[in-house]
């Protein structure tokens, strides 16, 4: 059997080989993003890395980062973030992603495109063909009127429901915000859903990261690889 938390701590400990001392980092929200965070903390208290400023993508990571001791900063004091370690729910063969399944979607993709480089952590089983092939599209909504944005969405063709917090409440981003978790299905062209999707007044940000990063590492019982481009 598969040890996939074994796989994501590989695949942190690889990406974060590529910190330098003095960098402004991304730190990215979810599981596998976590074991990097931890890395990173480690790697500071014992002196391998100095002068290291974080940049949280959700306030839960900001709480790890600083138990951690990682001393955070904003993208107002640093608006260029060196690097940038997140992990993905799908990531497809052109590298385009989907994510959010943390509910950072809005804050990842802001530190994203703030980011020199953007490098992502996956295990192999997050590798898709298609973008929907099985996770669902998270979108970010404003709360009043969502239910016109949930039909405005099936009308492209999702499967939508409201996400939910543990009390039966509707999930709260940091932002305050609602997300609906839309399938659907194998999308063929990821582009054009996300540049329809941002045409809707109320959808604040959806989950699909198109063109965004270059850097994929992937871990499998094979082990390690590195994944960039194609030049053509």
């Amino acid at each position: 059997m598969t040890d996939t938390v074994a796989l994501k701590r590989q695949a942190a400990e690889f990406a974060v080989g590529f910190i330098e001392s003095g960098m402004v980092v991304g730190l990215g929200e979810g599981s596998t993003a976590a074991f990097a965070i931890e890395l990173i903390g480690q790697r500071l208290q014992s002196g391998e890395l100095h002068h290291i400023l974080g940049i949280p993508c959700s306030s839960r990571v900001a709480r790890r980062a600083a138990a951690l001791s990682i001393p955070l900063t904003t993208l107002e004091a640093h608006p260029v973030v060196d690097i940038t370690i997140d992990g993905a729910d799908e990531v497809d063969p052109q590298f385009n992603l989907i994510k959010g399944g943390g509910g950072a979607l809005l804050w990842e993709k802001i530190v994203a495109q703030a980011t020199r480089r953007e490098m992502i952590i996956v295990d192999y089983q997050k590798l898709v063909p298609q973008l929907g092939t099985i996770w669902a599209v998270p979108v970010e909504v404003v709360p009043f009127g969502y239910g016109s944005q949930a039909a405005f969405l099936e009308s492209l063709g999702a499967q939508v429901s409201i996400r939910r917090a543990a009390d039966g409440e509707p999930f709260r981003t940091d932002q305050g915000n609602y997300i609906l978790d839309c399938r659907f299905g194998p999308i063929s062209n990821p582009a054009e859903l996300a540049a329809r999707m941002k045409t809707r007044a109320g959808i604040v940000e959806h989950g699909l990261f198109i063109g965004m990063t270059a850097d994929v590492i992937v871990a499998s019982e094979d082990g390690v690889r590195h994944l960039r481009p194609t030049l053509p």
